[in-house]
């Protein structure tokens, strides 16, 4: 089953990246990106989408690090209490 699992994730990967490419190749005009009163730089489309999709890929990989949730401790009565029906 890891065989399988292992081509399938590997096809996907493939076929995104095939798609990447084609959109890469056929969008080489240079454009800016403007919001608000800022202005990007002209490059590529498909280079600004590249650098927008590895900051996310970034942000959603270091953010979780920095946002813990506190653990709530479980005290001994809470496990016991879980583990026998005291009803």
């Amino acid at each position: 089953m890891t065989i399988f699992t292992n081509f399938l994730t590997n096809l996907i990967l493939a076929i995104g990246l095939g798609v990447f490419v084609v959109f890469a190749i056929q969008n080489v005009t240079p454009t800016s990106l403007k919001f608000l009163l800022f202005e990007s730089i002209q490059l590529p489309i498909s280079i600004l989408l590249t650098f927008c999709f590895t900051l996310g890929l970034l942000l959603g990989a270091f953010l979780p690090l920095f946002w813990k949730r506190p653990v709530k401790r479980r005290s001994r009565s809470d496990d016991l209490e879980d583990e026998f029906d005291f009803e």
